[in-house]
């Protein structure tokens, strides 16, 4: 399984975490807690093994399944069937046998030949591998994670984030591995995906360790809490299940508290007996113990554990614009023969708020990169009013340049921004001292976001282009964004999941696609957000 011994990890001149020891066993179900930027996913990056340790090490007993936050792995040419069924070895031979079979009917005796005896050895290898039996297994995970035959059989370069994380995860769950690391896997996943997802790690009978915020999802399967605290640079192990972790974690806190409290009376009261003693020669020794004696009692403290910082998060005042600054007309997108959506139209009117939903792949994403200009529409174009300046949130972060730093991205976001404007709107992102210097690349999901969010905030938009901005983010930054979504005065286009996003946004009209229907907002759509 996994083993952890002395563990030290900095990310430039920064130490998340030292001396930290654990082991991961078989039937270990273990929630990875702590705010965003505390190390979570860099830890994650090194047990995986695709990251290295400052000190310490890591040692791994049998096949490690890791769901990162933006997996990027297999080849690009795959079709997404074959990468899952990959992870047992069978995703090649089924390709394999397909040709064979194909070859069999060759008019060439020698080639139909070789392909009967290719296909006798394929099949006796697929036979031993579990076959049919594990087909058919891959196939039930692959639709419980709304991974429809149209999806599997496109090449993974023709697939969306979304689409390929949920892809990754299908392949892990299916993979033989004994321990599992799963980095916020219920993003990109509807509402039953997320039941099912629940239902699966609860039978799991390997270890995990899972980071998510879904509350729900770590409350009914964890039995050990890890919490990663950055102010300690220490993991804190609880060996129970999320709502004792949350009963123990409040006492613990509180002992911590009352034990400081106590001691640091005692030692003040030793350091004013100090104080006087000193004033006299003959009292000097004594007074130099006192002193000393004080200073042991509070270096033995344990600390005691600082409230976590939420980064203040308000969107810009819009910069003023026409009318309607955004519209679209007679938009449609497919890859190869896979239609996507035709013929979308949308007008986006100065302040108002809509919100796009669909099932997963039916092209929410694509839309707002058309929108934004990222990408080109097969059909149609895209029209900026007046004034026109978007704020486009990209769920992959691809509006963040990972070869420059966490400044450089924040004052590239807006032409007339200075460095020392850029570096305090960052502070209030939690982006405090070198955090400016740091490569974007090296960021975690949460750390990516509230730089992507930050940027924003310099923009002066006056229409934000939303993808999932809740995804990565943990509760309390989460209600930061939801209140800035209910406060913001320009034009909204949201995609999102979290249906406490959608209420905050308090849409006005929708947009279902892949059909490209318009209608005014209704609490009877509300139902949607969770179960596209």
């Amino acid at each position: 399984m996994l083993s952890v011994q002395d563990l030290e990890i900095r990310v430039g001149a920064r130490t998340l975490m030292d001396g930290v020891t654990f082991r991961v066993d078989r039937g270990d179900k273990i929630g990875l807690v702590g705010r965003n930027g505390a190390g979570k996913t860099t830890l994650t990056k090194v047990l995986a093994g695709e990251g290295l340790p400052n000190a310490g090490t890591v040692d791994r007993t049998g096949e490690i399944g890791y769901l990162p936050q933006d997996p990027r792995s297999g080849d690009p040419e795959d079709l997404a069937r074959t990468r899952i069924l990959d992870a047992r070895g069978l995703g090649q031979l089924v390709l394999g046998m397909q040709k064979a079979t194909m070859e069999m009917g060759s008019d060439d005796p020698a080639v139909a030949d070789a392909a009967m005896k290719s296909y006798s050895k394929l099949t006796d290898r697929f036979d031993a591998l579990g076959g049919y039996a594990a087909e058919a297994e891959a196939a039930s995970i692959a639709s419980n994670l709304k991974l429809p035959d149209r999806i599997l059989d496109q090449p993974l370069k023709t697939l969306s984030g979304g689409q390929r994380r949920r892809i990754e995860l299908a392949r892990i769950l299916f993979s033989d591995a004994q321990t599992m690391i799963l980095d916020e896997p219920t993003n990109h996943l509807d509402a039953d995906s997320v039941v099912w997802l629940r239902e699966f790690l609860k039978n799991y009978g390997g270890g995990f360790i899972v980071i998510s915020h879904d509350i729900e999802l770590v409350g009914e399967t964890v039995n050990k809490v890890f919490y990663l605290d950055a102010n300690r640079q220490s993991i804190d192990v609880y060996n129970m299940g999320w709502k004792h972790y949350l009963r123990q974690r409040e006492a613990d806190e509180e002992r911590r508290k009352k034990e400081r409290s106590n001691v640091e009376k005692k030692a003040a009261v030793l350091q004013m007996q100090a104080a006087r003693f000193g004033a006299k020669a003959s009292k000097a020794a004594s007074a130099h113990q006192m002193v000393r004696r004080a200073e042991k009692m509070l270096s033995g403290l344990e600390e005691v554990r600082a409230v976590d910082r939420v980064a203040k998060l308000r969107f810009p005042e819009p910069a003023p614009c026409g009318r309607t600054p955004l519209m679209a007309k007679n938009l449609s997108k497919s890859y190869g023969s896979l239609e996507i959506f035709t013929a979308v139209d949308l007008a986006i009117d100065r302040g108002s708020k809509v919100v796009i939903l669909g099932f997963n792949g039916a092209g929410k994403t694509t839309l707002l990169r058309m929108l934004a200009g990222v990408d080109e529409p097969d059909t149609g174009q895209v029209e900026p009013g007046h004034g026109l300046r978007i704020g486009y949130y990209a769920q992959e972060h691809e509006t963040i340049d990972v070869k420059r730093s966490v400044l450089e991205n924040m004052v590239s976001s807006s032409p007339n921004l200075t460095e020392m404007e850029a570096r305090r709107v960052l502070g209030s992102f939690l982006f405090t001292g070198d955090d400016a210097h740091k490569p974007a690349g090296v960021l975690s999901g949460g750390e990516k976001t509230r730089l992507a969010l930050a940027m924003i905030v310099v923009s002066g938009a006056n229409v934000l282009l939303l993808d999932e901005p809740t995804n990565n983010l943990d509760p309390a930054s989460r209600i930061e964004i939801l209140d800035a979504l209910a406060n913001y005065a320009g034009a909204v286009v949201l995609v999102s999941h979290d249906e406490g996003a959608v209420e905050a946004l308090n849409p006005e009209r929708v947009l279902i696609l892949p059909d490209g229907v318009e209608d005014h907002w209704n609490k009877d759509y509300a139902d949607l957000v969770g179960l596209e």
